[in-house]
């Protein structure tokens, strides 16, 4: 792991690290990092978790009216709290 590598660096990065826009040297600093970190990890899961329920909303769903209803279930039943 870089040790110039702390967590706002990686929170900073995160959406272009879940995207793949990142080199990569820095994908792998970045994921050596949420691998071994309790702090980033979470947040890290949240958000692909995130991601995940979205694309599995857009394809399953053409209505969007009740998207943020249908998002926030799916992410309540993987385990996080709704807000």
């Amino acid at each position: 792991m870089n040790p110039m590598l702390d967590c706002q660096a990686v929170m900073r990065e995160i959406w272009a690290y879940l995207d793949g826009e990142l080199t990569t040297t820095r994908l792998a600093e970045i994921e050596a990092h949420i691998a071994m970190c309790e702090r980033c990890y979470p947040q890290y899961r949240f958000e692909q978790t995130f991601l995940g329920q979205i694309a599995r909303v857009r394809r399953e769903h053409s209505d969007f009216g009740g998207l943020r209803t249908r998002l926030v279930a799916a992410l309540t039943a993987e385990g996080f709290a709704a807000p």
